[in-house]
């Protein structure tokens, strides 16, 4: 199969990113639809196999070797075609430092490597019928480690002497780790000890193994003569080790990229006899060097009692793991299968019953030394048991006397587990979701297609099980203009709103609890358009000034109590159409003035307070074309306030430099971009000189103009943001100490945050939903959690929606992704092996699929869009090629077709395959259904009531073997072991006869006759997981026209009764 060349395509004007696309055109070949594979392919894969058989008995030695250096990479196997060369060091230079032996015994360092954590792994099996023995072995399958207790406590080197025939070079590392080592290591360890630990951590030259390596393999090995040339390191190892505090008890994670789930049924005892490095961040495991995010995966969950953190004692100052020692004992609790290809094995530590790790010296703890706790104290113990006994039988006493009937206490398993749902918004008709971490950090997000919307929402998660998304408040009508103050002085930020269509101003309150009261409105003059506010009176109460465009006015709304106001105005007489007010000091006699812009008079007026709601007549001054904002500050460092203007209607502003007595020079006037429109001001760099931004509104972008101190400003730097930006506002966003933007984009209906980088440059801005034409915005401390929040004003729908900030630069809200095509399908995965989550997505109507590579802050690139010569409506990703790469399935519905598209790794897909469905195919899945360690297929057929499944050769190639029965219109399909059997269950939504139907797998890509079980109308989706935590699959149905979603419990013994609707 050829690789494909990128076409791109001119983007459009807009610069935003989202109107720019690859376009990729795909060949497809047709297997006459039957899905053969040729006698040529059998014998190129047969010559291909025996090449690598060839390849392993020329090093025969590597048989044995394995790599312990990935958490998520352990589980190394052979499969029937092919094997793997366990003995190949598969460590990640890019993030860690490797150490050199040089050839005259010196140790070099390379530099150009970054650090990366060690991580020792234990679950390495060479034979894929030997995974359960290894991840599984229970207490008579190993002796107990314990003869090594008995050596000498000795020096490293002397320690590592016996060892100097099994591992290369070994004097030069033992010396490295002594160098390295202080002369004063913590946790009151010697020398030796400390420097025992840093030599497990230490990495050899390749290709030779490291020592934690193969001890580590060693102690998996069940014959304990072979570990006797390691009792004396290990004497010295553990006994640095055990005094190392143990940490508190924690959950901690370790991963295989294989389905193990059929091996761990609840309930199973487990016992780990290597080290065992676990992390306890699911980051790390979700890296493309570990687990990735798509693969059949499976997660240990580990409730660890006695973890050590050896980061103090490493080779590795950036050592995070936690370290779990030989004999760690454990039983499985529970499974869950969150996603497909993705199976949690919940183990929680126990003490075993008999000593599988003797301690290295007499009143060393291997686990956490018990308490006595307060209570069990003599002086505590006589005194409270009798005060408990007295209770409990007034309590009886109680009981009896009060109660007429006797009442049953029943034990019940769960069957209603979830609250009322929680719900977030989205765009307009949401068809399809996926999960992943698109941010890079450890949580949970969402990613949304909506179809009518043609956009993708990214949802991020907040740890807490829930996705926030931005709150509405309803205003009067046609909101405009927004302002923050304190209005009670409750240290809270309240808002206002100038409601321009109904001559109204909205006060909101600040509730302290991400909510705001019920708005209050208050009547001011025609059409108010801008407004402010502060103390025009000196009567400690925050007054209101409004810009009323119709009447050619400004109001005056006096304060009367905390945070309401008098109902009546005063208004003063300005010039014709003023659209802007601001207030400030320009008389430097601590009263509050204020200044307000004459759209038709290219004027602004000045007037100066009293401080009695009164003020001196209005100064005049000329300024640009159709002024529309203005600011004030000090630019000129004089300190003296300075005003400045935006004027519209000759792309240009004006600088008014004050004198200081309420009087300014006349205008200066800067060039700034096409169409301005609003403006504020900062020190953007840092340099203690006040800068300028401005929106852009034809440009889509906005422009930054770092002051110079001098009455002068720097040409404009340009930034992109969205469509029309109409207002902006700077905050700190992210804790930096660096003022930050924020945009309103009034022609798309979403809002850019800007992150400063301190060196006179913005990152590329992050995009929010908003509501319909935000045309204000500000920002404050809402909730009160030392977080900056943003809130916009919607002027098409009425309303005001306040996002949360995170307080990292990103706000818990809906981030767009407008698409080119309208997408109906959508999946995750990363295609282009840059650790970073990306997304594919199906335009049936384009006969096409986009790809959307991610940037890992939640934000894509352009979209790259490949034809595909047919009209998909599903896709799944999966490894169809054992090449480590990602491939997808897509399903062609109107040519009763799936195609296989097979990744390079590099965001390219090599020219599609197409096999033969039934009658239009509504979706797939990808799993083992015959076990032989190879992806096959299954496809639901919309017209033909049924089930296809493909077997797969391991090569990205199928064949139709089995025509399944199910219900009537099958719409979605997933796989899941239900009955704990060890073999993939099939689980099908039966969109027309309100049923799902369950096929039980026999494990030769056979299953039994279907069982149904009815469900609400038009079951559309399904999924399955232990929804009650008794240790037994559940289903759960969403029905499409119900509106609601069941769950269905599982008994474990293939019936499902119970539900919830």
């Amino acid at each position: 199969m050829n690789a494909l060349k990128k076409e791109k395509t001119a983007p459009k004007k807009d610069a935003d990113s989202s109107n720019q696309q690859t376009v990729i055109t795909l060949g497809a070949t047709d297997t006459n639809l039957q899905g053969r594979i040729t006698q040529e392919e059998i014998n190129k894969q047969n010559d291909h196999v025996a090449t690598l058989y060839e390849d392993r008995e020329e090093k025969p030695e590597r048989k044995v070797m394995h790599d312990d250096s990935k958490i998520g990479s352990e589980l190394s196997y052979t499969h029937n075609e092919r094997k793997t060369d366990f003995s190949e060091e598969q460590t990640d230079d890019n993030q860690r430092q490797r150490v050199e032996v040089m050839k005259d015994g010196r140790v070099a360092t390379d530099q150009q490597m970054s650090e990366r954590h060690h991580v020792s792994g234990d679950l390495i099996v060479v034979e894929n019928q030997q995974i359960s023995k290894e991840m599984n072995n229970n207490d008579t399958d190993f002796a107990p480690i314990v003869a090594y207790a008995q050596e000498p406590l000795l020096s490293l080197p002397e320690a590592c002497a016996p060892l100097n025939d099994i591992l290369y070079d070994l004097s030069v590392y033992v010396q490295l780790a002594l160098d390295e080592t202080p002369e004063n290591p913590p946790d009151g360890l010697t020398i030796d000890e400390s420097a025992a630990v840093r030599l497990y951590t230490i990495e050899w030259e390749r290709p030779h193994r490291s020592l934690y390596s193969m001890l580590n393999y060693t102690l998996k090995n069940a014959n304990r003569e072979e570990l006797r040339p390691y009792f004396n390191y290990l004497k010295l190892f553990l006994t640095a080790i055990v005094k190392i505090p143990c940490v508190p008890p924690l959950t901690v994670w370790r991963g295989v990229t294989k389905n193990l789930s059929a091996e761990f049924p609840p309930g199973t005892p487990v016992t780990w006899w290597s080290f065992s490095s676990c992390t306890t961040s699911l980051t790390v495991l979700e890296n493309s060097m570990y687990l990735g995010n798509t693969g059949a995966r499976t997660l240990f969950s580990v409730e660890a009692i006695n973890g050590r953190t050896i980061r103090a004692h490493s080779h590795f100052v950036t050592e995070e793991e936690i370290l779990l020692l030989p004999g760690t004992h454990m039983i499985v609790q529970s499974q869950l299968s969150p996603a497909t290809d993705l199976y949690i094995i919940h183990l929680k530590q126990v003490i075993p019953e008999q000593t599988l790790l003797e301690p290295p010296f007499e009143g060393a703890h291997i686990y956490p030394e018990p308490k006595r706790p307060w209570y069990k104290k003599k002086r505590f113990f006589v005194p409270l048991s009798l005060l408990i006994i007295l209770s409990i039988g007034a309590i009886i006493i109680g009981s009896v006397l009060g109660s007429r009937k006797q009442a049953n206490i029943l034990m019940y398993q769960c069957s209603d587990p979830y609250p009322s749902p929680k719900t977030s918004e989205t765009g307009k008709l949401p068809v399809a979701v996926v999960f992943g971490n698109f941010k890079s950090v450890n949580q949970v997000d969402l990613a949304v297609l909506n179809y009518d919307d043609r956009s993708v929402d990214i949802l991020l998660g907040n740890g807490k099980n829930d996705y926030e998304t931005e709150s509405h408040y309803h205003t009067d009508v046609a909101p405009n203009s927004v302002f923050n103050i304190d209005l009670n002085h409750d240290g809270l930020m309240d808002i206002i709103v100038a409601n321009g269509d109904d001559d109204s101003i909205s006060v909101l309150i600040d509730n302290d609890d991400e909510t705001f009261h019920s708005s209050i409105e208050y009547l001011v003059g025609n059409n108010p358009v801008s407004v402010t506010g502060g103390d025009f009176n000196n009567d400690t109460l925050i007054d209101i000034l409004v810009a009323n465009a119709d009447d050619d006015t400004v109001s005056l709304v006096l304060g009367d109590e905390e945070g309401t106001f008098s109902d009546i105005q005063i208004a003063f007489d300005v010039g014709s159409k003023p659209v802007y007010v601001i207030s400030g000091d320009f008389n430097q006699d601590e009263i509050l003035d204020w200044a307000v812009i004459n759209q038709v008079d290219n004027t602004i007026n000045v007037a100066l307070g009293y401080g009695n709601a009164t003020f001196d007549n209005l100064q005049t001054y000329s300024v640009g074309a159709t002024p529309i904002s203005m600011t004030c500050h000090d630019f000129n460092k004089d300190a003296k306030v300075d005003l400045v203007v935006v004027n519209y209607g000759d792309n240009s502003i004006s600088v008014l430099f004050g004198k200081g007595d309420g009087t300014f020079e006349v205008q200066i006037v800067y060039e700034v971009g096409m169409s301005p429109s609003a403006v504020v001001t900062a020190d953007f760099n840092n340099d203690s000189k006040m800068d300028l931004a401005l929106t852009l509104s034809n440009e889509s972008s906005i422009g930054v103009l770092y002051g110079n101190g001098n009455e002068s400003f720097q040409k404009p730097v340009i930034y992109k943001v969205g469509t029309s930006p109409s207002a902006l506002r700077a905050d700190d966003f992210n804790n930096d100490g660096r003022v930050d933007l924020v945009v309103a984009n009034s022609g798309e209906n979403t809002f850019s945050i800007l992150i400063n980088d301190g060196n006179q440059t913005f990152q590329n801005q992050i995009k929010y939903a908003t509501g319909l034409n935000p045309v204000a915005i500000t920002s404050a401390d809402y909730d009160n959690d030392k977080r900056i929040d943003v809130l916009v004003v919607n002027k098409g729908d009425n309303s005001v929606s306040l996002l949360l900030g995170n307080g990292d630069g990103t706000c818990r809200g809906r981030m767009p992704y407008r698409l080119q095509k309208i997408g109906n399908s959508m999946a995750a995965g990363d295609f282009n092996n840059d650790t970073k989550l990306d997304l594919v997505l199906t335009n049936t109507i384009d006969y096409s699929i986009t790809l959307l590579l991610g940037s890992g802050y939640g934000t894509f690139q352009s979209e790259i869009i490949y034809k595909t010569h047919s009209q998909p409506n599903f896709v799944v990703v999966h490894d169809l090629n054992n090449d480590k790469m990602l491939d997808l399935v897509l399903v062609n519905q109107h040519n009763d077709s799936i195609t296989v598209l097979l990744g390079n790794g590099d965001e390219i897909f090599q020219n599609g395959t197409r096999f033969a469905t039934a009658e239009r195919p509504s979706s797939v899945v990808v799993d083992d259904f015959n076990n032989d360690n190879k992806p096959d297929l299954a496809v639901t057929n919309l017209g033909a009531n049924n089930i296809v499944v493909l077997l797969g050769y391991g090569n990205g190639a199928f064949q139709t073997y089995k025509t399944l029965k199910c219900g009537t219109s099958p719409n979605f399909i997933i796989s899941v072991d239900l009955n704990r059997d060890h073999v993939m269950d099939l689980v099908v939504a039966n969109l027309s006869d309100r049923t799902i139907s369950i096929l039980f797998g026999l494990g030769n890509a056979t299953f039994q006759i279907q069982m149904k079980y009815d469900v609400d109308r038009e079951p559309s989706h399904v999924m399955a997981g232990d929804f009650n935590n008794d240790n037994k699959m559940d289903i759960a149905v969403v029905g499409r026209l119900s509106h609601n979603m069941q769950v269905l419990f599982g008994d474990g013994n293939m019936t499902f009764s119970s539900r919830k609707r």
